[in-house]
């Protein structure tokens, strides 16, 4: 596939980058800063610097591929817009060309439903993790709208709390509802999920959990 990666420097863009360019894809990372980017990928990827948040300057690296994929990410607690104002600019890139395939990471914590134990889904939850992460949270639940909100073939995908066991391929996952036990998931695991929901039709307009 012709792919186009955001959030590339984060730990789960460069497992996405890893992943990608060693299964074969067509890769292109766009980034801020070049520097950021590990010395030690594999060949054959295409690095475009560029505003992020500015339509104009990623319009091109969006164009005409098969599918584009989110992992942006925001340092700290504080209050931030990276999530929603990253997602309108892609959208708004995207539909000037031709591509029409969004996904972008969430993360699990965000919604408490059925999916979830009863002591993660009214204490855990809603009295811990999301106090904990407010601001952050409030932005992603802005950026899952304005993506339920375009036309595009978007998927979202929620992991639990990240960590960097490397890649297992025993994930778990569960489609528009959380996974019961889902307590972490790698950067890797999150990465190969996304890759392969990239090249699943079915799984367009869905929120996907994914878990160890």
């Amino acid at each position: 596939m012709k792919l186009t990666i955001f959030g590339a420097t984060g730990g789960t863009g460069i497992e996405l980058l890893r992943q990608a360019l060693a299964a074969g894809h067509e890769v292109t990372a766009v980034v801020r800063d070049p520097r950021r980017l590990p010395a030690d990928l594999p060949s054959g990827l295409d690095i475009v610097q560029a505003d992020l948040m500015d339509p104009d300057a990623i319009a091109p690296a969006v164009r005409d591929r098969d599918a584009v994929l989110s992992a942006m990410g925001s340092g700290g607690r504080g209050p931030t817009t990276v999530y929603s104002d990253s997602i309108s600019a892609i959208a708004t890139a995207m539909a000037r060309g031709r591509t029409r395939r969004l996904l972008m990471t969430s993360a699990s914590g965000l919604v408490a439903d059925a999916g979830d134990g009863v002591f993660v889904r009214y204490v855990v939850k809603p009295l811990i993790v999301q106090r904990l992460f407010k601001n952050s949270y409030a932005d992603l639940r802005e950026a899952e709208r304005r993506l339920r909100a375009t036309n595009l073939d978007w998927t979202i995908v929620r992991p639990s709390r990240l960590t960097d066991r490397g890649l297992t391929g025993r994930y778990r996952t569960a489609w528009d509802t959380n996974l019961r036990g889902g307590l972490s998931t790698t950067r890797a695991d999150t990465a190969h999920c996304l890759l392969a929901l990239a090249a699943d039709p079915t799984s367009v307009h869905h929120a996907v959990s994914v878990a160890s």
